[in-house]
């Protein structure tokens, strides 16, 4: 009997999703707890499972396209059964775009093979991350995928292929060559006079010479006018969430900054002190941050809050998001409970989701739910910023690098060096004042400066 495989519902907030690569060939045989496809939420890609072993009769839904929950991606057969040639599915795929047809084996040619792309260039999430732990620049590498879209199996071709040195663009001589390599002349454009075109050395003479009494260049002058487009990148998936979260933020929200600067000293004091205990677990400045906004959260319950319908809501959990950069775009990772876990469950956990989430396969619901965000851009040298509010959180905090400065460390104006760190707390004023941001602050930073407090 046919089994249908539906788009599933990957989190609570979910509507439709993309699909993004087959894992599985019409007339693949599947088993039980098969990864079959790769699907992109707003938010995440997630490998689907076979819930049902059989063979995949017929895919509906091809990659790229976009379709409400429950659609029918792709029908399958149990085992010596074939499809109804009758058989329509419950709910059709909403597939704008017809599935390229199959070529014969006997005339397939390149020509036949290529596919137009007019659009960016298309990567599946697994070739990307083959490309990059490689070091493999993929402009050069063409797609076998649907539309030209590159996958894994291009990327192994691509490495496994030896490098094709390209022809030298014009025979050149090696004083001309030389002597060029000084002058920082680029030798496309000279016009050689030797046998065969050869660049000689009195070719470079004449043409640095046009250079510099500004007869000639080297290359054709540039047309002067507007900029034109040069690539463009749709605003879909995780690209196109971002976009319109951080839109809605700053126009909806009373977004005031409060800059307060604190001394890490006793902060980088106790992670080294944890890493030089500890075997299995390495504890970063973004483990230690977590866990003090969590124990200060506690404490000021109307900032773990957020507004909602004509209500400002307080939560009764304590989950704190951290941003992470990634190929798709910025993602915020959430450590649930985060005031109930020590340091080292904090770094455990949120190691996995830092990996999980560059790698794409950070799963919906731990992507949501979070009641407070840090975002950190000390490991890019920056010292300050304002971030904007999460949404639909109430506050975000943003964290600068370590800056040596002469501060005065006592009541007897001793002045001494020391690592100060610049605190952004950015929140919305509908729910939270300012004098109660400001106490939510001078905790964390009371922390900081002391974070044995914690223990």
């Amino acid at each position: 009997m046919p089994f249908e495989i539906t788009m599933p519902q990957l989190g609570l907030t979910m509507e439709t999703g993309t699909v993004v690569e087959w894992l599985v060939k019409e007339g693949e045989q599947i088993a039980p707890g098969q990864e079959i496809v790769d699907v992109e939420t707003d938010k995440s890609v997630v490998a689907v499972e076979a819930r049902h072993g059989g063979t995949i009769a017929r895919i509906l839904v091809p990659p790229g396209q976009e379709v409400p929950v429950g659609t029918v991606l792709a029908v399958g057969v149990s085992p010596g059964e074939s499809l109804p040639a009758e058989w329509q599915p419950d709910q059709p795929a909403m597939a704008s775009t017809p599935a390229p047809k199959p070529v014969t084996q006997g005339t397939q040619t390149p020509a036949t093979r290529a596919f137009s792309r007019t659009g960016p260039q298309q990567v599946s999430w697994k070739a990307r991350r083959m490309a990059r732990e490689a070091g493999l620049d993929l402009t050069g590498v063409n797609g076998s995928g649907p539309g030209g879209r590159i996958v894994a199996k291009d990327v192994a071709q691509a490495l496994a292929t030896p490098p094709v040195e390209e022809p030298a663009p014009a025979r050149v001589s090696p004083v001309a060559a030389q002597l060029a390599s000084t002058l920082g002349l680029d030798l496309q454009h000279v016009a050689g006079s030797g046998p065969e075109g050869q660049i000689r050395q009195n070719d470079v003479i004449a043409a640095a010479a046009a250079v510099i009494q500004g007869r000639a260049g080297p290359g054709p002058s540039p047309t002067p006018g507007p900029a034109q487009v040069a690539k463009t990148i749709p605003l879909t998936g995780v690209r196109g969430t971002v976009s319109r979260r951080m839109a809605v933020s700053g126009s909806t929200t009373a977004r005031v900054t409060l800059l307060r600067e604190v001394d890490a000293s006793a902060l980088i004091e106790l992670r080294e002190r944890f890493n030089a205990r500890l075997q299995d677990t390495r504890i970063s400045y973004n483990d230690i941050l977590i866990r003090i906004c969590a124990a200060v959260l506690r404490e000021h319950p109307g900032v773990n809050a957020r507004m909602g319908d004509g209500q400002i809501e307080w939560l009764d959990q304590v989950n704190v998001g951290l941003a992470v950069d990634t190929d798709q775009g910025l993602l915020v990772p959430v450590v649930h409970n985060a005031d109930t876990l020590t340091i080292p469950q904090i770094a455990a956990r949120s190691a996995r989701l830092i990996e999980a989430v560059r790698s794409g396969r950070c799963l919906p619901d731990e992507l949501t739910g979070g009641t407070f965000t840090i975002t950190n851009l000390g490991m890019f040298r920056v010292e300050g910023f304002t971030p904007v509010i999460n949404l639909p959180e109430c506050c975000i905090l943003g964290v600068g690098c370590f800056v040596r400065k002469p501060v005065v460390v006592d009541e007897h104006d001793t002045v001494a060096v020391r690592p100060m760190m610049a605190l952004s707390l950015a929140f919305d004023h509908r729910v939270i004042d300012g004098a109660a941001a400001a106490r939510f602050l001078d905790g964390i930073a009371q922390l900081i400066q002391d974070p044995l407090l914690l223990l």
